[in-house]
C-alpha cells in the first residue's frame, strides 16, 4: 500500500509550519501575509491526517488501491486549487468596489469546492456496501454534531451571549464538518474492525 505515513505526514506539517514561520523573518516586508497563512494552514490540516492515521484502526479503508489514488489525486487537486483561488480571491476584493464584480470574485473558490465534493461522491459511490455504511455513519455522525453546535451557536447568538460575525460562521461551515467527520470515522470504523 502506497500510504504515507504519519511520521511521514507529521514531518511535512512540522516542515510547513518552520516555513509559515521563517518565511517572514527571511523577507521582512517584502511577501504578502497569505503565503504564510496558507502554510500554516497546509501545515495544520498535515498534522491533522497524521492524527488520523495513527487512530484509524488497519483496514478501515477497503477500498482498492486504484480507487484510493483516484480519490486521492482529484481531492487534493481540488483542494489545492481552492486554498490558491481563497487567496486569490481575498486578495482581489480588497481591490474591488463594484458589487457586482465582488460578488463574482466572492464566489471564485465555490468551484473547486464542488469538485471536492464531487470527489468525494464519486468515492462514496465506486466503494463497496461496508465501506459505505462506515462513511454514512461517520458523514451522519459529524453533520449531526456540527448541526447541533450551529443551532446552539445561534440560540446564544439570539440571546445575545455570544457575538460570532456571521461570515466566519458561514465559512468555517464545511471545515468543521470535515474535520468532524475524519474524527467521527475513527470512532465508526474501530466498531467494524
Amino acid at each position: 500500500m502506497n500510504r504515507f505515513s504519519p511520521w511521514a505526514l507529521l514531518a511535512a506539517a512540522v516542515l510547513a509550519g518552520c516555513a509559515a514561520a521563517g518565511l517572514p523573518r527571511l523577507f521582512p516586508g517584502q511577501l504578502p501575509g497569505w503565503p504564510s497563512q496558507l502554510l500554516t494552514v497546509l501545515g495544520l490540516a498535515l498534522a491533522f491526517a497524521a492524527l488520523l492515521r495513527w487512530q484509524l484502526p488497519e483496514g478501515c479503508d477497503t477500498a482498492p488501491t486504484g480507487l484510493r489514488r483516484r480519490y486521492t489525486r482529484e481531492l487534493m487537486l481540488a483542494m489545492g486549487g481552492y486554498v490558491v483561488v481563497l487567496f486569490a480571491s481575498i486578495t482581489l476584493l480588497r481591490h474591488i468596489d463594484a458589487p457586482a464584480l465582488r460578488a463574482l470574485v466572492a464566489l471564485l473558490p465555490v468551484p473547486p469546492i464542488a469538485l471536492a465534493l464531487r470527489a468525494m461522491v464519486r468515492y462514496i459511490r465506486d466503494i463497496d456496501e461496508m465501506q459505505q455504511r462506515i462513511e454514512l455513519e461517520a458523514v451522519s455522525m459529524a453533520t449531526a454534531f456540527v448541526s447541533l453546535v450551529y443551532m446552539s451557536g445561534g440560540f446564544l447568538q439570539a440571546a445575545h451571549v455570544i457575538d460570532v460575525p456571521s461570515a466566519a460562521a458561514l465559512i468555517w461551515l464545511f471545515p468543521l464538518v470535515c474535520f468532524t467527520y475524519g474524527l467521527a470515522k475513527v470512532v465508526v470504523s474501530r466498531r467494524y474492525r
